[in-house]
């Protein structure tokens, strides 16, 4: 019966997905509506209590999700954004909890130390739900913004963890003569968080290693060889003192990033197993829900919801971005992007587990906030992005994209393209030998190179290429980026090399001394203080400036120009309702300026 149960819920919720991606609703969401359905006082009233069932399920499964999100991590995104990231992911959660348990403090009428446990509960975010969200509503983030949420969330549980862990001793020893914060607590944070770097970075290390040398092993073995490792790697971490979920999450980053045998194997693997994971994780939460004990606490928690989600992630995400020259836009969007999920709602297990009195108190106040902050943020994750301009334009025209596992060093993949009916190719233009296709899908039959004719529009395209080439064959095959994306590109394309002195005249532009015989991409360089990526927003007096494209060395190839970048309606949101928002915050900047000034 328990089989069957298990199963069926389990493939209830994946089909349930469909209809969230339909209405746009957080999966993480459903999947608790769907454990509390299951749960006591839902339909069918299975009664699952123990804490520490759930607890060692959350956390088996947040191993596997966090090795699979740093095994997916590019170390790219640490290069453009590991500082601003591993601020917000250390001295953000401290802050945010700091501002959380100040409002539980008068809220609930608790001590210092138990509000403090409350806010540490609630100070790490849930990426996964929100990159989720992107992923169905089309959305591409910004490089910095999505590198630095993407670091954040994998670097941030840790934190967490951590907090909670020291105030659910605390919250239990207040009683004790020998209640206060020792130095064992210092020694302890440093030696979990040391731990877990240095044994996530060798572990990481070991298990590429044993990848590649296991050279006769069945193929179908590899991702399940691999995820294992990763799951010593978190015990024995946890064994010895360490952080078991940084140690994870580390030996992801550095596995993923090294050459290794059926690497695309085993991403397909861990994307199922993830996906698996976040199911189990989320019912067995949903299951140890007893809605009929949230009315006490309902209307603090909502309250204390809306504290954390409109005060206290905005202010510390502006704090520890300050130093890191990020953009109003891009603070406000981060700011927002803050959904708490379910790390939440399992590190309220602890209490109970602790011994803190009224311990399931803190488990029904943070399932509350955490629907709530899902139904607030979670439905607006795509607005917001579309409103602060936080969008990089889609893939121009790639469909498909497989890794191939060939034998030696070489790098291939096969990659697929829809014809746009403006691409070079459809144009009538010639193509390179070395990129002719070697399979051309046409009205429902395939056809070869020589058998199809000429190439024509919506012709669907596979041919093998090394990675480097990808982006020449966007330009092939593919219609202009910015083509489709006025609201993201700018009115006009310019080019990177075109003197900068001509477009000041042009435009009539004024403020830029030593245009001379600087180039346009030259000035975007210059005034740039991170490295360059397509999408970044340079303003250039009146006018914005935006990064469209970069040549083979990162410089400049286009920009686009947004001639009136206030006032530009952005698709998906009320033109009064963003001019509105633009210009109070613009108001309030001008005040707070003013205010220095004085």
């Amino acid at each position: 019966m328990a089989i069957f149960l298990g199963a069926g819920l389990v493939a209830l919720s994946t089909l349930t997905s469909l209809i969230s991606r339909r209405i746009g609703a957080p999966l993480l969401l459903v999947f608790l509506c769907i454990g509390l359905l299951a749960g006591e006082d839902g339909l069918l009233g299975i009664a699952f209590d123990s804490n520490g069932v759930a607890y060692f399920i959350g956390s088996l499964a947040l191993a596997i999700i966090l090795f699979d999100s740093g095994f997916d991590t590019p170390l790219r995104s640490y290069r453009i954004a590991a500082a601003p990231a591993l601020v917000l992911a250390t001295a953000g959660v401290v802050l945010t909890s700091g501002f959380v348990g100040v409002a539980a403090h008068y809220l609930f009428d608790v001590t210092w130390i138990e509000s403090m446990l409350l806010g540490s509960i609630v100070a790490s975010t849930d990426a996964a739900a929100v990159f989720f969200l992107l992923r169905v509503g089309g959305l591409r983030l910004r490089d910095r913004v999505k590198a630095t949420l993407e670091v954040e969330s994998g670097a941030n549980d840790p934190m967490a963890i951590f907090l909670t862990t020291m105030f659910v001793e605390l919250a239990a020893a207040q009683s004790s003569p020998s209640f206060g914060l020792t130095f064992e607590f210092i020694f302890s944070f440093i030696q979990q968080i040391g731990l877990g770097l240095a044994l996530g970075a060798a572990g990481g290390v070991a298990i590429a290693m044993l990848l590649n040398r296991l050279r006769h092993l069945d193929a179908g073995l590899f991702p399940i060889t691999g995820l294992a490792s990763a799951l010593v790697v978190f015990a024995v971490t946890g064994l010895v003192g360490g952080s078991g979920f940084l140690a994870a999450y580390v030996a992801g980053v550095v596995a993923g990033n090294r050459r290794l045998k059926f690497a695309y194997r085993i991403r397909r693997f861990q994307v199922g197993m993830t996906w698996l994971a976040q199911i189990g994780m989320f019912l067995t939460l949903g299951l140890l829900a007893t809605p009929s004990e949230f009315g006490a606490v309902a209307i603090p928690a909502i309250i204390l919801a809306f504290v954390l989600t409109l005060v206290a992630r905005p202010l510390a995400v502006w704090l520890c971005l300050l130093p890191f020259r990020f953009k109003w836009r891009e603070k406000a969007f981060t700011g927002w992007v803050g959904l708490r999920g379910a790390v939440s709602i399992m590190l309220a297990i602890l209490p109970g587990l602790g011994g803190v009195e009224n311990g399931d108190m803190y488990f029904n106040i943070v399932f509350i906030m955490v629907i709530s902050s899902l139904l607030v943020q979670g439905w607006t994750v795509g607005l917001t992005a579309r409103m602060l301009n936080m969008l990089e334009p889609p893939e121009p025209g790639l469909v498909d994209r497989v890794q191939l596992d060939l034998p030696g060093g070489a790098e291939l993949e096969l990659v697929g393209y829809r014809i746009h009916p403006e691409s070079t190719v459809a144009q009538g233009q010639r193509v390179p030998r070395w990129a002719r296709p070697v399979l051309i899908m046409r009205g429902g039959r395939h056809y070869n190179i020589h058998s199809a004719g000429p190439l024509l529009a919506d012709d669907q395209v596979y041919l093998f290429a090394s990675p480097k080439h990808i982006a020449t064959l966007d330009n092939i095959y593919a219609a202009p980026a910015d083509q489709h994306n006025k609201n993201v590109m700018g009115d006009f394309m310019l080019d990177g090399k075109a003197p900068l002195a001509q477009l000041l005249k042009q435009y009539g532009l004024q403020g830029v001394e030593n245009a001379g015989e600087m180039t346009l991409g030259d000035y975007i360089r210059q005034e740039s203080r991170h490295e360059i990526l397509i999408g970044d927003r340079l303003p250039l007096g009146p006018v914005e400036l935006v990064v469209a494209s970069l040549d083979a060395s990162g410089a400049v190839e286009q920009a686009g120009l947004v001639i009136d970048p206030a006032d530009r309606p952005v698709k998906g949101a009320p033109p009064r309702a963003y001019r509105f928002i633009v210009d109070s915050i613009d108001l309030a900047r001008s005040y707070l300026s003013r205010s220095r000034k004085d």
